[in-house]
């Protein structure tokens, strides 16, 4: 069998919003785009929706709303894709590494604490929900890590590039946090191609966000070419220097349906999890992914396994034999601690980060999206048995 890493499904109505876009004439931010902010809003539960072209750019307008400058620091765990750092450095402030948990890949509220015990002049911590799992936001006694950033006045930004659809108990991962941004890109849970949203309850955070994603233009461009009332509709102002960072329709469009699909994308991929529970339970020298919630809470963007040492063969190892059976893999991710820019820059170590070290060095995401079947799940598990066993 061919058994890809990521596959996207666009079995909706993706092609019929495709159509309503280039019929109507106009490609770029305008009806789909503010529909698809509306409809997403709506969904987590937020105020405010601002559709852009990547979750890079969501989350470099986050930061920038809030005022990080050039010098302050920003609390961030190391287990992350590039964009989650290298957005503090576009505004000449400076990423602070802390290590996760085995088994999550979360940033937890201990080590948030001890983080801010370290480094007392934390501005704002960028929250990362690993593979699609929130970790402990409120608790009962107010230590959870919404909790612990509001009692020391440093703003929160979630990233939630892998959680969407998520919870933390009932409430659906987009307000906890000052601002949180999603990611569309091809392979994750929704997809708009390239795309991605920043969401927020702070009126101020949203109106900053909107103007800085166009050039720091002070009226949307659909607003200045389409409204009849105002006889000089073409005049607009800059108001700061922005950037060029809005969603086009055509990418809404997809994104719009690619959302009423959302939950039956979820519940699929849970499917996929609980097989690789049910199947992989079995072997011993794998660790499996830890639920620190209701499983139905989980995103399940990823479904990462641990090669532990004394498997028969290494993770690197696993990884070819996997190739060569047919099943696409993955790694997530080389630790920005490792990665040479930011090693050098900050003069990182790889003993100060033990647990990232220890998932990363045996880590492996193995397939999960919508129409994986069950027939795949069975041969992506045969084959786990038959190199590891």
């Amino acid at each position: 069998m061919k058994i890809p890493y990521s596959r996207i499904q666009l079995t909706g109505n993706e092609e019929k919003y495709l159509k309503e876009v280039l019929e109507s004439g106009w490609l770029t931010t305008s009806r789909k785009a503010m529909e698809f902010e509306e409809a997403f809003a709506n969904f987590v539960g937020a105020k405010y929706a601002c559709a852009v072209n990547s979750c890079t750019a969501a989350l470099h307008l986050a930061v920038e709303a809030i005022g990080i400058k050039e010098g302050d620091k920003v609390l961030i765990p190391t287990m992350t894709f590039t964009a989650t750092a290298e957005i503090v450095r576009y505004l000449g402030a400076n990423p602070v590494f802390c290590d996760v948990e085995y088994g999550t890949s979360l940033l937890t509220p201990s080590i948030l604490s001890e983080a801010l015990i370290k480094h007392k002049d934390i501005k704002a911590v960028i929250l990362v929900h690993f593979g699609g799992q929130s970790p402990l936001m409120h608790t009962s006694d107010g230590t959870g890590i919404v909790d612990i950033c509001r009692k020391n006045n440093i703003f929160l930004i979630e990233d939630a590039a892998h959680a969407f659809p998520a919870k933390f108990e009932d409430k659906y991962i987009g307000t906890f946090g000052d601002a949180t941004c999603f990611s569309f890109y091809a392979n994750k849970t929704i997809t708009t191609a390239e795309g991605g949203m920043l969401v927020t309850n702070n009126e101020i955070i949203y109106k900053r966000a909107k103007t800085m994603r166009l050039h720091g233009i002070n009226r949307d461009v659909w607003n200045r070419f389409t409204n009849s009332n105002n006889k000089c509709s073409w005049e607009y102002d800059i108001i700061a220097p922005g950037y060029k960072y809005n969603m086009p329709d055509i990418n809404a469009a997809i994104g719009l349906a690619q959302l009423e699909k959302a939950e039956d994308f979820r519940e699929h991929r849970q499917y996929c999890a609980t097989k690789y529970f049910n199947l992989l339970s079995d072997i011993s020298c794998i660790d499996l992914p830890q639920n620190i919630g209701p499983i139905n809470n989980h995103a399940w963007h990823l479904f990462p396994i641990q090669i532990k040492a004394e498997a028969r063969v290494s993770r690197n190892e696993f990884i070819e034999k996997m190739a060569e059976n047919g099943v696409g893999t993955s790694v997530h991710y080389k630790p920005l601690h490792r990665m040479s820019y930011y090693k050098n820059a900050y003069k990182l170590l790889p003993e100060a980060y033990p647990n990232a070290e220890k998932i990363w060095e045996s880590t492996v995401s193995l397939p999960i999206y919508p129409d994986l079947t069950t027939k795949e799940l069975d041969y992506i598990s045969q084959t786990i048995h038959a190199i590891l066993c």
